[in-house]
């Protein structure tokens, strides 16, 4: 995904999804390239962490059994 640094301000960016900059979001400016700038042009990657998604499920249903296990 490509998006363009539309405006930097109080520490946010806003950036447009190109190529038709209709759509937007904010993310920090510390989880920027540095040297961005408005007007700059980033690619974005995702990458899917199935081991992390795992780990969060696990933890997330042992503090579920442990409430369960407190009501009874």
């Amino acid at each position: 995904m490509k998006v363009t640094v539309d405006k930097i301000e109080n520490g946010m960016a806003r950036l447009l999804i190109r190529p038709q900059e209709k759509e937007d979001f904010l993310l920090p400016v510390e989880e920027l390239p540095a040297k961005t700038a408005e007007g700059s042009i980033l690619e974005i990657n995702f990458e899917l962490k199935e081991d992390e998604k795992q780990a969060a499920e696990k933890r997330v249903s042992s503090l579920l059994d442990k409430l369960k296990n407190k009501k009874s």
